[in-house]
């Protein structure tokens, strides 16, 4: 009897979330699937108007393009920068929050840390390029600023992905129990090495969720690097160019599968860890 209960539940349950997940295929397998094949179509070269007909053009010149691969690794390489510098920024900060900081501290920190969520994403970009600028109240303060160009391309993407990293690295330390820290110090272990040989591999699971939001955020993003980098061109970018500026949808398309590619590949790589797993 309990078993039929236990089966029916079951059925209600698939036949509740079966609308949602039927839209979430349709709309976003299916507009990967669009993407994928408008890749392979053409335009004319009189109106620029999209010709459905079958080329491989775009697929070749994104792969030969010497300018397409340039910004596919400096794109590649600000986003795993971001990552890094987020991971090395949010551990010692996730850490004071779990284990260190007073109940109160800890709300007031954690109010902190999700506060910049709020705030409206252009107006922090912003809010760093009047920093960042030549004249800004950096250059005021201290004499220095790296100016408009790919090291504010880091520093502010790093800013606006941050709390994803916290967030997750910091759950991560708050499932760690206190006696597994204090049995590291009773064997004799000093800090650094308890932090190394103890939580850093038992909150990597944590900095690789993190990794995914702050990799697959800083890959996609043309808006920043717009408005602090510069010259610096990203596949962004390229990509809202050749979509707007040239009017070139299918060469965007074939752009486009390349994030895509890099952002699977870094879910494999994450999944090979096992850190997936243990989340």
């Amino acid at each position: 009897m309990a078993a039929d209960q236990g089966l029916t539940r079951r059925v209600r349950l698939a036949l509740l979330l079966t609308p949602p997940l039927a839209w979430l295929v349709v709309a976003y397998l299916g507009s990967l699937a669009v993407l994928l094949i408008s890749s392979f179509w053409g335009t004319d070269e009189f109106t620029g108007a999209v010709v459905r007909t079958f080329t491989g053009d775009n697929i070749v010149r994104v792969l030969t393009d010497d300018v397409f691969r340039t910004a596919t690794i400096r794109t590649v390489g600000v986003a795993l920068t971001v990552t890094a510098v987020c991971a090395v920024l949010a551990v010692p900060l996730a850490l004071y929050m779990a284990k260190v900081a007073t109940p109160r501290m800890r709300v007031g920190l954690l109010v902190a840390v999700t506060t910049p969520l709020w705030a409206s994403y252009l107006v922090k970009a912003y809010a760093w390029r009047m920093l960042l600028s030549p004249e800004g109240p950096l250059s005021w303060t201290t004499g220095y600023t790296p100016g408009y160009g790919l090291t504010a391309t880091v520093i502010t993407l790093a800013y606006l992905w941050l709390p994803y990293m916290v967030i997750p690295v910091y759950a991560a330390f708050e499932r760690i129990p206190d006696a597994l820290v204090d049995a590291s110090a009773d064997l004799g272990a000093s800090d650094l090495s308890t932090l190394r040989m103890v939580l850093v591999p038992l909150v990597f699971p944590g900095i690789a969720a993190g990794s995914i939001f702050t990799f697959s955020l800083s890959l996609g993003d043309y808006i920043a690097v717009t408005i602090v980098g510069g010259k610096t061109q990203m596949l962004g970018n390229i990509i809202y160019g050749q979509l707007v500026t040239a009017n070139n949808q299918p060469l965007a398309a074939a752009l486009s599968i390349i994030p895509l590619v890099a952002i699977v590949a870094y879910l494999l790589a994450m999944r090979r860890t096992g850190a997936l797993e243990t989340l």
